[in-house]
């Protein structure tokens, strides 16, 4: 684990390997994120919409849930029309 030194107006430098293996370029916004005792770096990606594609996949289904729910309060406005 490489252990990188703040210059005097708080900058580092994150390592080459690093950067390479995180996709980071000169340019790339990076979101610093303070958890408990220490910080997270993540770098944010230029099309948001694009990296956050996929994220929800292999949860329930909202959309068959809604379906679900619906048919349920139409069986039961049925019974009580009746």
């Amino acid at each position: 684990m490489p252990v990188v030194k703040a210059s005097a107006k708080g900058q580092i430098v994150i390592p080459k390997d690093i950067r390479e293996q995180l996709g980071i370029k000169p340019g790339t916004h990076i979101l610093l994120h303070v958890v408990d005792d220490h910080a997270e770096l993540s770098p944010v990606s230029d099309d948001p919409i694009k990296a956050m594609r996929g994220m929800m996949k292999g949860g329930k289904s909202m959309a068959r849930a809604l379906i679900a729910e619906r048919k349920r309060d139409n069986r039961i406005d049925e019974k009580h029309r009746s």
